[in-house]
């Protein structure tokens, strides 16, 4: 973690901090020096990931998809702390879904899914920019706003979206570094995507580490690795599939548009045959 980002006395914001690949991040953060603001919703999850980081660290339970709840936490950390250089917004939820039904669990998982990411984006993201030093903003999306398999369109919709905030958010912070804009390349705003693959994180009910599962603590290492190398999109692989057997998932999704085949073809009984040629080849 040599990046110029990750060093003692930066200060990392991280939401859905308390358990998973939030907590992950902020272990590894603190440990080179960091200080932390962990933001989570969960209580009882939040004073239980605080016995394992610095007693610097700063905590809000706090409901992302509430926007003047976050404009809290800005008062605060900058108050305490006096900049911020890193904004994770990692904060997640899945509940089962249908396209006609479950519309309580719809809103749950749009609020913090979408909306928090939005939220977060408004409230931190200005206050990057007035810094005038370089920092970072990670976006977690998910695989499932790619290739949106079927099973549960809310968190798909929501991590869908999550990717096209994600896009734009780094294109308008490129145009601050471009064209004469007012950020060099040396304090310039940069943002990331990341794409977990299948990671044990508190949303899997197994109380043991499927084989087939990253730990947490895989995926900041891959990120970590990623960033350094300039990757956007920090597409991770996981113990089962490769970073090929992805670009081949996500070029069959694509396909389907391209290919005028019906909607989601790689699980329909038509298309069976094809798609797995097509994975063979």
């Amino acid at each position: 973690m040599n990046g110029s980002i990750f060093q003692e006395g930066h200060v990392a914001i991280i939401s859905g901090g308390a358990d998973g690949i939030g907590l992950a991040a902020a272990k590894k953060f603190a440990s080179v020096g960091m200080k932390i603001g962990l933001i989570d919703l969960n209580e009882e999850k939040l004073s239980k990931a605080l016995k394992d980081l610095p007693d610097s660290t700063l905590s809000f339970v706090v409901d992302v998809g509430n926007v003047q709840s976050l404009e809290k936490v800005k008062v605060e950390v900058v108050e305490q702390f006096g900049r911020i250089d890193l904004l994770m917004n990692n904060a997640g939820v899945g509940y089962p879904t249908k396209s006609w039904d479950n519309l309580d669990s719809w809103e749950n998982i749009i609020n913090t899914n979408f909306w928090g990411v939005v939220n977060s984006i408004h409230v931190f993201v200005p206050q990057l920019i007035l810094q005038e030093h370089a920092s970072l903003v990670i976006n977690t999306g998910s695989k499932q706003g790619i290739t949106t398999p079927p099973g549960n369109p809310a968190y798909n919709a929501s991590k869908a979206a999550v990717k096209v905030v994600a896009e734009a958010l780094e294109y308008q912070l490129r145009e601050l570094s471009y064209k004469g804009g007012p950020r060099s390349k040396n304090n310039r705003i940069a943002s990331h995507l990341l794409i977990p693959g299948f990671t044990y994180t508190g949303m899997i009910s197994s109380p043991q580490k499927p084989k087939s599962a990253w730990a947490p603590d895989q995926v900041i290492d891959f990120m970590l690795e990623r960033i350094e190398q300039g990757d956007f999109y920090i597409l991770c692989p996981d113990n089962d599939v490769t970073r090929e057997v992805d670009n081949k998932r996500i070029a069959w999704a694509a396909g389907d548009i391209i290919e005028d085949r019906p909607p989601l073809s790689r699980w329909h009984p038509d298309y069976a045959d094809a798609f797995k040629k097509y994975m063979e080849s």
